[in-house]
Parts: structure tokens; C-alpha cells; sequence
């Protein structure tokens, strides 16, 4: 995100980049206004809500961008590996790019609030409903059926996690080749009518 975008801006794309290598708890507020090059006293400015509506709004971002990496899928001949695959690949990228500091927003909120009463609980719920759903939305443009396709996303999603973590600890692309070399199959095979 450039420096010329307005600061409001910057801290939201800020705050995502901060919690993806530190957490939600060891994210402060200045440490935003820093990263983000915002002038001193505009947080409250701008997040009357505080340092929670901030994160509500960074993970919403990044909901947004997972979102869109999916929505961006394409192939000749589209299947669910592939889309698989393409998830991952942002990943493997990212990781051989910038090495392996930053994770998922949407994992590190997650071990920080889920299950407690933050007001973020909110906004993580729908950080990861937008995110399946775009998804879902691209198996269903292959012909799944909407609730294999659902159920799918979240495999996707829950393994792709798994995988980021694993990747993280061991400072190794390996744990993200693997889940699509081991996954591709199961991901393009009929899908059986399995219990709800």
C-alpha cells in the first residue's frame, strides 16, 4: 500500500501487517501510527472505537484481500486443486519473498481472541465467512454443488492455515508443497454424500 494513500488507510494495511508477525497483543497503537508514517493524534481521530475497531477493520481488509486472491483464480480448465493450489501459492511466495515473519491476520487474531468476549470476535467471524465464501463461490462456477462446495472451503481454508503455521515454525515451504501434493486428489474427486 503507497505512502501517498490517505493515513486512515495506511493504518488499517498497518495494523494487518503488524498483527500477521506480532499478534493482536503485541500490536499497540503507536506502534501503527509508526508503521504507517500517520501523524501523531490522528489514531483517535479516526478510530474512536480505539485500538479494537482498528483491528476490526484490518482483519475486514484482509478478509477482503484473501477474498479477491480467490475471486482472482483462473484457468483454462478450472478444478479444485487448482484453486487449492493457487491459495497456496500466495503462500509459498510470499514465504521464499519475505521469509517467514508474517502469517495469516486472520490465524493470529484468532489465537489471540477467539473465544473470549473481544469486540473483534465480531469482525473475525466475518473476516472468515467473506473469505470461505469467495472460495465457494469459485467451486460452484466449476459445477459443485453449493454445499460441496462449501464444505470444501473450509477444508481448504482449515488445511491452508494448518500449512502457513506448519511453514512458520519450520522456517520450510515444504509443509504448503505437501498439503497440495496430498490434497489435489481428494479435492478433484467426486464429492460422496457425506453427513452434515
Amino acid at each position: 500500500m503507497a505512502g501517498q494513500r490517505p493515513p486512515r488507510e495506511r493504518m488499517v494495511y498497518s495494523a494487518a501487517q503488524l498483527v500477521r508477525a506480532r499478534g493482536v497483543a503485541g500490536t499497540g497503537v503507536r506502534d501503527v501510527v509508526e508503521h504507517a508514517g500517520a501523524p501523531r493524534g490522528s489514531f483517535q481521530h479516526y478510530f474512536p472505537g480505539g485500538k479494537d475497531q482498528l483491528v476490526g477493520e484490518a482483519l475486514l481488509w484482509s478478509a477482503e484481500f484473501a477474498a479477491s486472491h480467490a475471486a482472482a483464480y483462473s484457468a483454462r480448465k478450472p478444478t479444485p486443486a487448482g484453486l487449492f493450489a493457487h491459495l497456496v501459492k500466495q503462500w509459498k511466495d510470499e514465504f521464499t519473498r519475505r521469509g517467514f515473519e508474517r502469517g495469516c491476520p486472520v490465524m493470529a487474531t484468532a489465537a489471540d481472541l477467539a473465544g473470549s468476549d473481544s469486540a473483534v470476535t465480531g469482525q473475525l467471524r466475518v473476516a472468515l465467512e467473506r473469505w470461505e465464501q469467495a472460495v465457494a463461490d469459485q467451486l460452484t462456477r466449476m459445477d459443485l454443488p453449493a454445499r460441496r462446495a462449501r464444505r470444501l472451503a473450509t477444508l481448504m481454508i482449515s488445511t491452508l492455515e494448518g500449512a502457513i503455521m506448519a511453514a512458520r515454525i519450520r522456517q520450510d515451504v515444504t509443509p504448503l508443497t505437501t498439503v497440495v501434493t496430498e490434497l489435489s486428489p481428494l479435492f478433484d474427486q467426486p464429492g460422496a454424500q457425506a453427513p452434515s
